[in-house]
């Protein structure tokens, strides 16, 4: 699947979906996170207006997500 080209903030609020938490913002960087069982996984994703593809499909990725679950 081809990435689209998306906002720092639209990717918070496609992953606030999935049941991931504002915490903080420190500089241009947003940390978001989510309790999973044994495990709290946390995200930090950059307050940019366009996201380069590779730190997008890591940032998916490191969220235990895939493209297709994101973006339909």
């Amino acid at each position: 699947m081809k990435l689209p080209q998306i906002s720092g903030i639209e990717l918070v609020k496609k992953l606030r979906a999935f049941g991931f938490v504002f915490v903080r913002q420190k500089g241009s960087h947003m940390r978001l996170e989510k309790n999973s069982q044994n495990e709290t996984i946390k995200i930090t994703v950059p307050n940019h207006p366009i996201l380069k593809k590779g730190t997008l499909n890591r940032i998916i990725k490191d969220a235990g997500l895939t493209p297709e679950e994101v973006f339909g």
